[in-house]
């Protein structure tokens, strides 16, 4: 058992790390379990379609409005402690829910106000506990920390997340809410065990412009922040529309859409898994490269398949780049960004994440309801390979800076 625990959280990771990496699992299956039951709760209470839409919107949104001060306050304060009050808030919300169910007490409008509120502390905690890697883990083990962090994010999250939830819902409306609010509230007494050495804080009471100034002045962080956006308004513009991309073009029903969606959650369970060998036999910026390349070339192969066996090996491909992508530009960005900046820079770029997202949805909205179901991916294929040409000599020395 102890060569299994080394060989997936080495101990020079040191004992706070893997706290830190408990605390993440626990929390990550629970807000897998949440991310099917919160839509289905709200479904259950009413038919009207804009109620049930905002539970979507409820999710998306609180990173875009409160990104930005999460970030403010994780620099400002004790991060540690704003994790714990973060995820203790919402189990706190969580126990009010179940309570509210279980009396039979709770309309869909209550039920949205509580997904609204647990959305708005799990920003505050994921952006935080983004920060606390680099206190914890030699720079030099960042890529592998990052790696062990998107595996349980894959798996757990992702993977096992939503279809536990969806099976204890079915069991019980309140049942998936109780099995969060145990999971969160472990989190919280994982996490407290952490010790973290002081970090140097602003003599001024500095705020977001800070963190802005100082992602446009650093020239491999602001491009790494560009990229993120300009490849998730593609990204979103093809993905808004990929349920009807599977029925329309590929003729697929509701299990064939799931069956999509999870090939690219699965396979990125084994490029995260591998991340650690990938990275020690190629550099940073070349892995950047190819990603970019799969990604660019995955809106071309989706804009011109109608196989639905060459859509899933295309997703597959692309799920492994997905999650490799995410641990490289975590690991580039966290050892660029000084320690006082970590919580204002993550919140920048979480803005460009999220921005993006909801953009390219737009887009491809009106792009398919105009044109057809493939223009979004065409859309996404020319916007991406565009800036990939222009972007092409700087990934290396975003790596290197």
């Amino acid at each position: 058992m102890r060569g299994a625990a080394e060989r997936v959280v080495p101990a020079r990771l040191g004992v706070s790390f893997r706290w830190l990496l408990a605390s993440s699992w626990v929390t990550s299956l629970g807000d897998g379990v949440a991310a099917a039951a919160g839509p289905l709760l709200v479904a259950s209470l009413t038919a009207n379609p804009v109620l049930i839409s905002l539970a979507a919107l409820l999710r998306w949104a609180p990173p875009l409005v409160f990104g930005l001060y999460a970030g403010v306050l994780s620099d400002r304060h004790d991060r540690r402690r704003i994790v714990v009050l973060a995820d203790g808030s919402r189990a706190v919300v969580l126990a009010g829910l179940v309570g509210l169910l279980a009396a039979g007490r709770l309309g869909a409008v209550g039920a949205l106000v509580a997904l609204g509120l647990l959305a708005t502390a799990e920003v505050f905690a994921d952006n935080t506990a983004a920060t606390l890697t680099p206190m914890l883990v030699p720079r030099d083990d960042l890529a592998l920390a990052n790696a062990r962090l998107q595996v349980g994010f894959v798996t757990l999250n992702q993977l096992a997340g939503p279809p536990i939830g969806a099976a204890l819902f079915a069991a019980g409306a309140v049942w998936p809410f109780v099995a969060q609010a145990v999971l969160v509230a472990a989190g919280v007494l994982l996490v407290s065990r952490i010790v973290t050495a002081p970090v140097p804080r602003p003599q001024e009471r500095t705020g977001l412009r800070e963190g802005f100034a100082w992602t446009v002045r650093h020239p491999a962080v602001r491009t790494l922040a560009l990229t993120i956006l300009i490849f998730n308004v593609s990204f979103g513009a093809a993905w808004s529309v990929l349920v009807l991309y599977a029925g329309d073009r590929l003729g697929l029903g509701p299990v064939g859409f799931g069956l999509l969606t999870t090939a690219s959650a699965a396979v990125g369970l084994l490029g995260t898994g591998l991340y650690g060998a990938i990275t020690a036999r190629v550099s940073l910026g070349t892995v950047m490269r190819i990603g970019l390349i799969i990604e660019t070339l995955t809106h071309l192969a989706l804009a011109v398949t109608t196989s639905a066996a060459v859509a899933l090996a295309v997703l597959f491909v692309f799920g492994a780049h997905a999650f490799i992508w995410g641990t490289t530009s975590t690991t580039v960005r966290q050892r660029a960004v000084p320690a006082h900046l970590q919580g204002r820079v993550g919140s920048v770029y979480t803005i460009c994440v999220y921005g993006g997202l909801v953009a390219g949805s737009a887009l491809g909205g009106a792009l398919a309801a105009r044109v057809g179901v493939t223009a979004p991916f065409w859309f996404a294929f020319v916007a991406s390979a565009a800036f990939l040409a222009g972007l092409w000599p700087q990934l290396t020395r975003i790596a290197r800076d």
